[in-house]
């Protein structure tokens, strides 16, 4: 193959990772008119970032002998963490050693060098910060009831994610990704579940971070039980203290809806929590695929700053006029998809809708 084919479809495109069929080695680039941008072998063809397409309008990108300059997206693990650096900068870090119940991501930078997620309690003395629930470490995976065991919180009693094995470690100009193999345990020791988690962190330049999130949960050694409650969420973020509602901040989600009483509990295809840390206009967005089970997920999203996608808590959403709980059967395997992008200004500024098309219809891309 010599060039890829994109078509936008009726949306404008910008900085839209796409993955294109694509036969042979992969080009350090593509090229068209005016275009340059760098090109990365993937597991389904060919990963590049469209820098910018307008609406209802086509391009043909020819592979090029050299990819623009600058550094892309950096993995390096020293056997407890996994640093992710994008552009030379860090992005992010995977800790999975020495965790005290399961691993997180911690810091979560903002463009502007800004942190977007809490300190505490990684650290217990920053100046202005709220030290309630500990177990809110910055970016997390986790569920407060399954088979019973409570792999949520860092209370008593409480079970872990217990991280096994790296099993791809990826670095690139256009993407990084990390894929890790750990285990879902009780309080004791037994085994509950067997988590697969892959994470794709996309170069898509200074002004804009993102990660695609695959997480997957296996009833491995028998069936487990998902429990209706309210404490869990299987992508969660712990805001920014400033970034808070009562100091300034906004949660708004697809259907408009603003703060925790037009978002907790509701389903919505995205959210997004916004507000101003260190002096800077920032927010996350997480954005829910129609691959994840029960989508558009529930929201159990506060105004105090917890935010996370829990699809079970049916119960505690509607006063017990529905029931959430599921069984998955011995063998099953429950999916969750998320892209989580990392932006200045709120989801108007970071035109939310237009970027949800992006990841759940992207733009159409074909090899030749």
């Amino acid at each position: 193959m010599k060039r890829v084919v994109i078509e936008a479809g009726r949306h404008a495109r910008a900085a839209c990772p796409v993955v294109a069929p694509w036969d042979g080695a992969a080009p350090p680039g593509l090229a068209a008119e005016g275009l340059l941008t760098a090109a990365q072998a993937h597991d389904q063809g060919l990963a590049f970032v469209l820098p910018t397409l307008a609406a209802e309008s086509r391009a043909a990108l020819e592979a090029a002998p050299a990819a623009p300059p600058g550094s892309g997206v950096s993995l390096t693990d020293n056997g407890k963490q996994v640093d992710v650096e994008i552009g030379g900068r860090l992005f992010t870090a995977y800790r999975y050693g020495d965790v005290p119940s399961r691993p997180y991501l911690w810091p979560v930078m903002a463009p502007g060098e800004v942190q977007a997620t809490r300190a505490y309690p990684m650290i217990p003395d920053v100046a202005g910060e709220t030290h309630d629930h500990k177990h809110h470490r910055s970016m997390y995976f986790a569920y407060g009831d399954v088979n019973g065991v409570d792999n949520w919180s860092e209370e008593p009693g409480h079970g872990r994610t217990e991280h096994r094995t790296i099993d791809r470690l990826i670095s690139g100009p256009v993407y990084g990704l990390l894929e890790t193999t750990s285990d879902w345990l009780s309080a004791a020791g037994e085994h509950v579940l067997r988590q697969k988690l892959a994470l794709t962190f996309w170069n898509t330049g200074a002004d804009l971070r993102m990660v695609d999130v695959d997480l997957r949960l296996k009833a491995d050694t028998g069936d487990v039980r998902f429990g209706d409650t309210k404490e869990g969420g299987l992508i969660s973020f712990r805001v920014a203290s400033s970034m808070d509602v009562p100091r300034g901040g906004k949660i708004e989600n697809s259907w408009g809806g603003v703060n925790e009483p037009e978002n907790w509990g509701l389903a919505a295809h995205w959210c997004d929590y916004s507000g101003v840390a260190e002096g800077k206009a920032i927010g996350i967005c997480v954005m829910d695929h129609p691959d994840s089970f029960r989508y558009p997920t529930y929201w159990h999203v506060r105004d105090y700053g917890l935010f996370t996608a829990n699809p079970f808590a049916l119960n505690d959403y509607t006063q017990g006029r529905k029931e959430g709980s599921h069984l998955l059967k011995q063998g099953e395997t429950l999916r969750f998809r998320y892209r989580a992008i990392i932006h200045a200004g709120d989801a108007g500024a970071v035109d939310a809708r237009a970027r949800y098309l992006d990841f759940v219809a992207p733009p159409r891309a074909a090899g030749e």
